[in-house]
């Protein structure tokens, strides 16, 4: 596969934004914006799965970027005593107008009283080549729901999310200690592989 220099990052969100530019450091490729060539795109994310959104997103940046390598990812949590919710409805589980903190409270009150708190993130990596080549890369992060919002860093779900073999949530994790262990990590690590190129030390 020939030796990919840049790709566009197809996001607004800041904190995807901060994880992957830690993510890719070190890797040898470079992330761009859309902004940067004066692209904005609102795509619908309509599809039933991560996978499906991703490549939504990824093939819409593509088509107004010939050219150029486009990454693009759909992420979120899923409960398992919700039956897998809020799943690719996590950025606006609480409804359109909602933000992070409307989300988590919505989930922890549909959560009340149940003992099964087992949760995973799953972040589900697009890359469109210039050539119109297509690659996906699928992370995946174990972890637990607790019952209050714990921490100010991170962003999303991080505050309720807690990982066992770190002691604490995600929204109390340096960036480093996350970038060691999400999803959007190991999402990213199986998307250097199938290019061929090593992990950078963000992950």
């Amino acid at each position: 596969m020939a030796e990919i220099a840049s790709v566009v990052l197809a996001t607004t969100n800041k904190g995807k934004l901060r994880d992957f530019l830690a993510l890719f450091e070190g890797s040898g490729i470079a992330l761009r914006l859309p902004e940067e060539f004066g692209v904005a795109l609102d795509v619908e994310e309509n599809g039933a799965t991560f996978e499906e959104n991703a490549l939504l997103k990824a093939r819409a940046f593509a088509r107004v970027l010939p050219g150029h390598a486009v990454l693009a990812d759909d992420s979120g949590l899923g409960v398992d005593a919700l039956g897998g919710r809020p799943g690719v409805h996590s950025a606006r589980y609480a409804g359109r107008g909602g933000d992070d903190h409307a989300n988590n409270r919505k989930l922890l009150e549909e959560l009340r009283g149940s003992d099964d708190r087992r949760a995973a993130f799953v972040c589900v990596l697009a890359l469109v080549l210039a050539g119109g080549a297509e690659i996906v890369a699928e992370g995946r992060c174990e972890g637990r729901i607790i019952e209050a919002e714990i921490g100010s860093n991170g962003f999303g779900y991080d505050p309720i999310f807690f990982r066992d073999d770190l002691g604490c949530t995600f929204g109390q994790a340096t960036p480093e200690q996350k970038n060691a262990r999400s999803h959007r990590a190991a999402a990213v690590a199986a998307l250097l592989g199938k290019l061929g190129v090593a992990a950078g030390p963000g992950r």
